[in-house]
């Protein structure tokens, strides 16, 4: 599932983008790391459940971050466009 994250065309990187594109109904699927801090994470997970969109659980905020392109550990992130 990451291998989608890596490969698509839009995405956002950390709570606060990926709790806006959740609002905005652009997000596809949700990314969130197991080790991110439960406040971080707790609005945009309820969001996600209130909206329908998937959530897919990572085991780590740094694979998280690497799956993003980035070189720090990302709480959350969402594909936008495939």
């Amino acid at each position: 599932m990451l291998g989608k994250l890596r490969a698509a065309k839009k995405k956002t990187v950390g709570t606060k983008q990926t709790l806006k594109a959740v609002s905005k109904g652009i997000a596809k699927v949700v990314f969130i790391a197991d080790d991110a801090e439960e406040h971080v994470i707790r609005g945009l997970v309820k969001a996600c459940a209130e909206s329908g969109v998937e959530v897919v659980r990572v085991d780590t905020m740094v694979a998280l971050g690497e799956a993003c392109g980035i070189e720090i550990g990302a709480a959350a992130a969402a594909i936008t466009e495939e």
